[in-house]
């Protein structure tokens, strides 16, 4: 009998330590969530709510690929990154309103290891994101008032180990009740926002890069930036040939920019060509980058070519047309001299 006790007690330390273990292999790693956790929405308001990110003490990440779902009594008006703790990027926030998704993919290079010990902000925020209320009542009293936000199972976190281990995650959505009347005035956090940024976004510089593993061989640019108040909306880039310096002036209302994303593969591939980058925010204040690539990078493209060959053409025309017409010039004022003497000379022949 005694046997049996200790046989079992021993199978149930074994399964005590076998569950500890594992509850020590489960704990979460990483929390995903969304601030406020509950909310209460008048009808045509707009709603800041924060995806934030906490880690466990000792514990770094940085990958955060989100997929975020909403109901259809919502609706997204947009997504910010001013005050994202990510400063790369390789999936930029998207608002799929076919399928009700917002889906983002950032980084942080060396790993956020969470907040700061004493810092009294909410350092943490992965992506702002901003609904609205419908100005109407969807549904019935009892149904269609609540909103519900949450994270699809898709999303994952993983841990700045060198591997690229993904993270044990835990994942809080959040609710929001749709009032079914209008507040005493409208509130909305995502004009605030917009309307008191005034500052430019950050400086940021051009590398210029070519691999054989990449376009071909081809040369593109890098870049990124970021904007602590709204958020960089998009970019935009301008190469302004050397060769034709002059014809038209970058900062014009009509230049010729064109809306890309980094990594950019560079249309002039000879790099005669003064490349400028300008980020723009959510309110509309830009900042211009500018690249001059070395004159030993530089080759002569076919365009250049045919117009020095164009060029010297025309200089050629010019000095021939100039003595054709200097020649004839002179002809012609020899033949009215030749002219003006001819009566004198008949009238000495006849004396």
């Amino acid at each position: 009998m005694i046997g049996i006790l200790t046989y079992m007690n021993g199978k149930l330390i074994v399964s005590l330590f076998g569950f500890f273990l594992l509850s020590v292999v489960n704990v979460h790693a990483a929390t995903l969530y969304m601030d406020p956790n509950s909310a209460e929405l008048f009808r045509g308001d707009t709603l800041k709510v924060s995806v934030r990110l906490d880690t466990d003490e000792g514990e770094c990440v940085n990958v955060v690929d989100g997929v975020i779902t909403y109901t259809e009594n919502i609706q997204p008006v947009d997504v910010s990154r001013g005050s994202s703790i990510m400063s790369m990027w390789v999936e930029e926030p998207v608002i799929n309103k076919s399928n009700r998704t917002i889906t983002f993919a950032g980084g942080v290079p060396n790993g956020y290891c969470g907040r700061i010990e004493g810092d009294p902000r909410l350092t943490n925020v992965i992506v702002d994101l901003l609904f609205q209320s419908p100005g109407f009542v969807i549904g019935s009293a009892d149904a269609g008032n609540q909103a519900i936000l949450n994270f699809d199972p898709q999303t994952q976190v993983l841990l700045n180990d060198g591997l690229g281990s993904e993270a044990n995650l835990s994942l809080l959505g959040t609710s929001i009740e749709l009032s079914k009347n209008p507040g005493s005035s409208i509130q909305n956090q995502w004009k605030d926002i917009i309307d008191a940024d005034d500052i430019i976004p950050e400086k940021f510089s051009i590398t210029l890069e070519r691999t054989t593993n990449a376009y071909s061989n081809d040369y593109f640019i890098v870049f990124n930036t970021t904007d602590k108040q709204s958020g960089v909306d998009h970019y935009e880039v301008l190469e302004e040939s050397m060769v034709e310096a002059g014809l038209f002036n970058w900062g014009r209302e009509d230049a010729p920019w064109t809306e890309v994303k980094s990594p950019y593969v560079l249309e002039d591939q000879s790099l005669n060509s003064t490349i400028r980058v300008r980020a723009i925010d959510k309110a509309g204040n830009e900042y211009i980058a500018s690249y001059v690539p070395d004159e030993a990078q530089r080759t002569v493209s076919t365009q250049t070519r045919v117009l020095i060959a164009l060029i010297a053409t025309a200089f050629i025309v010019v000095i021939f047309s100039g003595s054709l017409y200097a020649f004839l010039r002179i002809r012609k004022r020899k033949q009215n001299s030749d002219e003006d003497l001819a009566p004198d000379t008949v009238l000495e022949e006849k004396i």
